[in-house]
């Protein structure tokens, strides 16, 4: 529903990156290819809102260096909404708006590395209203904004539960480890692997990940995987691992949702932000940098299948309450609303 006498109709525009066109995904999902009808489920969005699309090309160096000088285009009226700071970015160097929110997901592990660019800080500053993704980023972004900071609040990340299903128990062993965001951490991933193999050779291990470390022998490594396979791939797996470094924003939390979707165990590394994604009623979590813990832990449930297969049906349901799109979508507009 758009809007009610109680909730008035919210009119945004959803700014995105035009290499991720929304009309391109659509079509895309339309024939079964990929999860939600827009990138990151935000077609949900038209239940609570008038919605136009805006898709940003990469701004060049002239336009890069104007906005620095402060010599941009004017700001655009009306309320825009941005899912990364990254985009938001690129949003006010190439077509600025008077009102906008937007995500935060990496600018928190670079502040506290001394590393958060000024530029991004600045921009941040000037918003209406942030979000993050896991709640261990709300007090550092509250610090490095300082006390005239716009409001941070919480959206619990979602996946499409329609695409990825509950599929039944693998029927061999097998574990599956996917991503490629910037904080994985494949050293340690590639160790435990080596550990399991040595104890359960018979296991089956796959691993899609584009990192340049060679994985140890019974390994069997793809570069990338479309969606339809990824599924498919979850649905053969008794155990579904993620191997990260120490990060805030919950690096890995998008396959483990939807290992979880696919009624599938997680073993993951214990940080602030997956600790709002990974239970023990779910899965494992594990310290970072620790091979023989993250082993122990996939051999845990490679032995014991009857919890593994229960951990994934809890799974299944957390997925179904707390992290669908709509769930996501649902908190993203309350905030936003909170601070009209």
């Amino acid at each position: 529903m758009v809007g009610s006498e109680d909730s008035p109709a919210l009119s945004v525009t959803w700014v995105h990156r035009a290499e991720q066109s929304a009309s391109t995904w659509a079509r895309a999902h339309a024939r079964g290819e990929v999860p939600s009808i827009w990138p990151y489920g935000l077609d949900a969005l038209r239940d609570h809102a008038r919605v136009e699309v805006d898709e940003l090309p990469d701004p060049g160096r002239i336009a890069r260096l104007r906005a620095r000088a402060g010599v941009g285009p004017r700001p655009r009226e009306g309320l825009a909404l941005v899912w990364d700071e990254n985009t938001a970015y690129r949003m006010h160097v190439l077509r600025p708006r008077a009102h906008f929110a937007t995500g935060v997901i990496w600018l928190t592990d670079l502040a506290a590395a001394g590393a958060a660019p000024d530029r991004l800080v600045a921009m941040l500053r000037s918003a209406t209203a942030l979000w993050v993704l896991s709640a261990a980023q709300i007090a550092p972004l509250r610090r490095l904004l300082g006390s005239d900071a716009p409001r941070v609040f919480l959206v619990p990340f979602g996946i499409d539960h329609e695409f990825f299903t509950a599929q039944p128990p693998a029927a061999r062993p097998r574990i599956v480890s996917a991503g490629n965001d910037r904080d994985r951490d494949p050293a340690t991933l590639y160790a435990a692997l080596a550990l399991v193999l040595a104890a359960r050779p018979e296991v089956d291990v796959v691993v899609q990940s584009p990192s340049p470390l060679t994985p140890p022998d019974g390994v069997r490594l793809v570069r990338r995987l479309p969606h339809t396979e990824l599924r498919d791939l979850y649905a053969m797996a008794s155990v579904v691992v993620t191997a990260t470094r120490p990060n805030l924003h919950a690096s890995g939390m998008t396959v483990a949702l939807e290992a979880l979707a696919t009624a599938r165990p997680v073993v993951a590394t214990d940080t602030p932000g997956m600790r709002d994604y990974v239970s023990p009623q779910t899965g494992t979590l594990v310290p970072p940098g620790e091979p023989e813990a993250l082993a122990a832990a996939l051999l845990g449930l490679l032995d014991d299948p009857d919890r593994a297969a229960a951990l994934g049906r809890r799974g299944r349901e957390e997925v179904e309450r707390r992290f669908t799109t709509k769930t996501m979508v649902d908190a993203l507009v309350r905030g936003v609303r909170e601070e009209r």
